[in-house]
């Protein structure tokens, strides 16, 4: 594993949604989002991840999102680019594109919808390997990927790439943390992927969060992030608390749908547009997410 800079992928780096406008991408808001988490307080900005609807865009789309949050950022923060397909191919162009555009490091899913046998997945990521020097993390859905990563596969990946530095695990199995951990080392960074498992991931070992809802209350995750590495555990306690129910909110429908809703709410975006088969959140849904900003304080 290479080694990285001590505050290098870690904190709070939020999977920023992809606005849009009339079915064509938004880039100008893009923008201004990425400035807007910077600002509030964000340790780095995930680019493409899955609250970026990224199946729903063009490969052309998802490598100028990559190009705008790189000029955007201007070096304030690191940029990490999620290249990954359900192609090899694709993930190939992606990957390619976004280092070539000054992206800090990759995050790249388990290919999703052919469900490959874990020496398939070890061959995967050690032909990504190969074609970059960006730090490369492994992204871990099974949820939306319908395949696993197990800890002998997440070993065989390590011992065989180097520029493997962490993942991003998005799973209800906080033993995961603890068995990877042990296996590849404790300078794995992984970071957190579920919103519920902030707080307790964090005091094991995780490094920091990608989480949706940072695109909502940017500063207090990083505020929650702040107080374990501190040791506060007190008030971290105390924000894990208060960002409750927006985390439960975010899966009130399928994700980005409620996240985008409440940021047009807040007014943080103009419209709350999707593709298909993305669809707006329903009436129903809209006053269960008002109520969870009421009660949340921020409206």
């Amino acid at each position: 594993m290479i080694d990285l800079p001590e505050n290098f992928l870690k904190g709070s780096y939020p999977p920023i949604i992809t606005p849009f406008k009339n079915g064509a991408v938004d880039f100008d808001t893009y923008s201004e989002l990425v400035e807007r988490l910077i600002k509030e307080g964000s340790h780095g900005i995930l680019v493409n991840g899955t609250s970026a609807e990224p199946s729903t865009l063009t490969i052309e789309e998802r490598n100028q999102i990559v190009s705008i949050a790189v000029d955007t950022a201007a070096k304030r923060v690191p940029v990490v680019a999620a290249t990954g397909s359900q192609s090899i191919q694709d993930t190939r162009e992606l990957t390619d594109y976004a280092e070539r555009s000054g992206a800090d490091a990759l995050l790249v899913v388990t290919p999703y919808y052919v469900r490959p046998p874990q020496r398939g997945l070890v061959k995967y990521y050690q032909d990504i390997s190969e074609r970059t020097d960006l730090p490369l993390m492994i992204y871990h859905i099974p949820g939306r990927t319908a395949v696993s990563l197990t800890i002998d596969t997440l070993r065989e990946i390590s011992d065989t790439c180097e520029n493997l530095v962490g993942m991003k695990h998005a799973v209800n199995d906080i033993n995961f943390v603890t068995d990877a951990l042990l296996s590849v080392g404790n300078k794995f960074r992984i970071f957190v992927g579920l919103e519920d498992l902030s707080f307790p991931m964090l005091a094991v070992g995780a490094c920091g969060m990608m989480n949706a809802v940072g695109n909502l209350s940017p500063k207090k995750v990083a505020d929650l992030y702040h107080a374990v590495k501190k040791g506060n555990l007190t008030e971290a306690r105390q924000l894990h608390f208060e960002l409750w129910e927006l985390n439960k909110a975010v899966f009130f429908d399928t994700n980005p749908i409620s996240i985008k809703y409440m940021l047009r709410k807040l007014k943080v975006i103009p419209r709350n547009e999707h593709r298909l088969p993305m669809v707006a959140a329903t009436p129903d849904l809209e006053q269960r997410l008002d109520a969870v900003l009421n009660s949340s304080g921020l409206i």
